[in-house]
Order: structure tokens, then C-alpha cells, then sequence
């Protein structure tokens, strides 16, 4: 299983996220937007995938990065978990 890890202390947004997002993946024309986010995960990146988002909590864009993780536990039922997040 491939493990990728975002340190949301070191991204300012959801668009730096997206960004961040799009250069770890290699991704060349991602949308930068929860669709985009949605086709990625789904069927655009190898599985079995875990993404850790750490410092959700702390972070003062948390309620715009909430719906990034919303997304990716909606992929997490599509896949059957071959795709999953974890938050800490």
C-alpha cells in the first residue's frame, strides 16, 4: 500500500492543498477542485492508497479542508477501502 502524508501546518489552503495534492501525484491538468479530487481517487491513481492528513484540527482553513476530506471518505466507500484516509 502506498502511503502519502500532508502535513496541513505547511499548506495555507484548499488550493494549496490542491496543488500540493497535484504535484505529489505527478497530476498534469488537475482541476483544483473537489471533482477533479474525486476523479483522481476513484480511478486515476494506483491503489491501494492512504493518504494521512495531519493537523486538521489545528489548522485555521478547517472548515474548506473538511470538505476535501469529505470527498475522500466518499472514495474511501467507493473503492472499499482500497482507497483511505486518515486524519490526525
Amino acid at each position: 500500500m502506498q502511503l502519502v502524508s500532508f502535513d496541513l501546518l505547511d499548506v495555507r489552503d484548499e488550493q494549496d492543498f490542491y496543488r500540493q495534492f497535484a504535484e505529489k501525484f505527478a497530476l498534469d491538468g488537475f482541476g483544483h477542485n473537489l471533482d477533479a479530487l474525486w476523479d483522481v481517487l476513484t480511478g486515476e491513481v494506483p491503489l491501494p492508497l492512504r493518504i494521512v492528513l495531519r493537523h486538521l484540527p489545528q489548522h485555521p482553513a478547517e472548515a474548506g479542508l473538511q470538505r476535501i476530506v469529505t470527498v475522500m471518505r466518499e472514495a474511501e466507500s467507493e473503492t472499499a477501502g482500497a482507497f483511505s484516509v486518515r486524519t490526525r
